[in-house]
Order: structure tokens, then C-alpha cells, then sequence
């Protein structure tokens, strides 16, 4: 990937306000050619120790993805408020920009 996406990628992240979400599909298209999978390849690749707000993109559908961090994910959202319907996806009120 290079190096000036990867840097808008997590510009991006950075701005996602406590509280709600947005999609790997949403960052992508404020980027400069990024797809979602690069996105998801960009969250993947953080560094351990970062504070970027990982946690705060999920998929399209509203829902987290499969992934390990999973569980952590779902926790620190309903720490911040982002609450869960019965099929597992956020609401669409939570969503950001």
C-alpha cells in the first residue's frame, strides 16, 4: 500500500468521534483510491500500542467483522453508547460522517 493512503486511512480513523462508527466502505471513498479491503489491510496492520480507534469501523451491513478482535470491538462500543440490534448491527443514527 502506499504510504500517502495508508496516511489518509488512518488521518480518517482518527476523526471517527467516541460513540459512533462508520465503514470500511466509507473510508475508502474518502480517500484517494482506497478500497475497503485496503482499509481492513490497514487496521490490520497497526502497530500494537497505537491509539487510533480501530474498533469504530465495521462493515456495509452495520455489523463488526469476523475477526479476533471481535469481542473487544463490540465491548469498547458499548462502552462508548453503540448499542446492538437482535441481529448484531448498529444503528444507522450512530453512523458517521
Amino acid at each position: 500500500m502506499k504510504p500517502d493512503l495508508r496516511e489518509q486511512i488512518l488521518t480518517i480513523l482518527a476523526e471517527i468521534p467516541p460513540g459512533r462508527v462508520t465503514t470500511y466502505g466509507r473510508i475508502a471513498a474518502m480517500t484517494d483510491g482506497a478500497t475497503p479491503r485496503l482499509v481492513a489491510r490497514a487496521l490490520r496492520d497497526l502497530p500494537t500500542g497505537h491509539e487510533l480507534p480501530w474498533f469504530r469501523v465495521i462493515t456495509a451491513s452495520r455489523k463488526l467483522a469476523d475477526h479476533p478482535g471481535a469481542t473487544e470491538q463490540r465491548e469498547r462500543l458499548i462502552a462508548e453508547g453503540v448499542l446492538f440490534d437482535h441481529r448484531g448491527r448498529v444503528a444507522k443514527d450512530r453512523l458517521w460522517p
